[in-house]
């Protein structure tokens, strides 16, 4: 089990996310006010704090929502997830693994704040299947993988 760190949003694409501690979730459109909502596969971007902490550690001066991350978790190994895996976020909302990483485009400003990006390799993108609040300390659990219950 994992857990939520922040919960960020922006209000235009290809910009890093402000953290705002709680959000509604919208089934089959993803969290209220963010750019990257909408009615297609990648609703939600969540990304790793572990992962956050390895680019510190490379001097950069990053945190959650610095890679337009809607959700920064911990304790939960994202990387191993797979398409169709459905995550509990939280009491209420529930959300299936849609795509792992993403293209990286050199010109957005995430790329040129902190000259690489985590996104393409260790993010993960989900579709909404049902909608609630989700807050900062909200556990994170997997409820199934590939369509199979655990």
């Amino acid at each position: 089990m994992g857990k939520v760190v922040a919960v960020c949003i922006s209000e235009k694409k290809g910009e890093s996310k402000k953290n705002v501690g709680r959000a509604e979730v919208i089934a089959g459109y993803g969290l209220c006010g963010d750019a990257h909502a909408g009615n297609w596969h990648r609703q939600v971007s969540l990304l790793a704090i572990e992962s956050i902490k390895k680019m510190r550690a490379l001097g950069l001066n990053v945190g959650a929502g610095d890679f337009a991350e809607n959700i920064t978790t911990e304790g939960i190994n994202l990387c191993s997830l797979t398409v169709g895996t459905r995550l509990l976020i939280g009491d209420r909302v529930i959300g299936e693994v849609s795509q792992i990483g993403k293209e990286c485009h050199g010109s957005c400003a995430i790329f040129k704040k902190t000259g690489r990006c985590i996104m393409p390799r260790e993010g993960i993108f989900l579709k909404i299947l049902r909608g609630g609040q989700v807050r900062a300390g909200d556990k994170v659990i997997v409820l199934s993988s590939c369509g199979n219950e655990s």
